[in-house]
């Protein structure tokens, strides 16, 4: 080589963690590119709960094999999406309003679960069509009823205090199946009802069932 002329640069290297790192980057997208696919085929045909490994690859725009490379089989979409729906769930529902009056208080909470509610109803009935083929899917439920159960809690602490056990727990109980997911579709799909109807129902139904609020509060 002439020594007038500049040397050649060599090309950088990228170290193998990048590059593994790149791959595993790719591959979390493509999982979650699969989970959305699922989620969307079943909002959209609620009658087939569960689709198949072929209607989840062409909705995402992978192959089969690629699905099963990700995840060892179907139930296992089901356990991911549901995590997915908690996590979601819990980002878009914070408690609201918790220091506000009576009133306020239950507007709050009412609009905040029938928005999970109306959001979520697709893939809740997806979950329990397939709840009783294992624990990891009761699981789930469970959480999911416990959570909604917490919210009550924070949320109506004043009423609550004045009782004693049992008759809080049996109170919570009542308040959680009154605002289960199935009871806001009923409303919505079986009576035709608006969200702003739904949520007049709900308001006025845990008016009634909560007792006084202490004066102090």
């Amino acid at each position: 080589m002439n020594e007038d002329e500049p040397a050649a640069v060599a090309a950088p290297v990228r170290p193998k963690s990048a590059r593994i790192d790149g791959r595993r980057l790719r591959s979390e997208r493509t999982k979650q590119l699969i989970l959305e696919a699922y989620m969307a085929l079943v909002r959209e045909n609620e009658a087939v709960p569960m689709p198949t490994a072929a209607q989840i690859a062409e909705r995402a725009g992978f192959s089969v094999r690629s699905i099963f490379e990700r995840f060892p089989d179907l139930h296992a979409i089901r356990v991911a999406a549901a995590d997915y729906g908690l996590a979601h769930a819990a980002a878009l529902a914070p408690p609201r309003g918790v220091e506000g009056d009576r009133a306020s208080r239950i507007r709050a909470q009412v609009e905040t679960r029938a928005g999970t509610c109306e959001r979520g109803v697709s893939m809740w009935r997806a979950l329990v069509f397939s709840v009783d083929e294992t624990n990891e899917l009761k699981e789930r439920v469970r959480i999911a009823r416990q959570r909604t159960i917490d919210r009550l809690e924070i949320m109506y602490r004043p009423e609550l205090s004045t009782l004693r056990d049992p008759e809080r727990k049996y109170l919570l109980i009542a308040l959680e199946a009154l605002t289960d997911i199935e009871s806001w579709a009923r409303m919505r799909d079986m009576h035709g009802m608006s969200f702003e109807e739904g949520c007049a129902v709900w308001i006025r139904a845990i008016d009634r069932m909560l007792p006084a609020t202490p004066p102090d509060a």
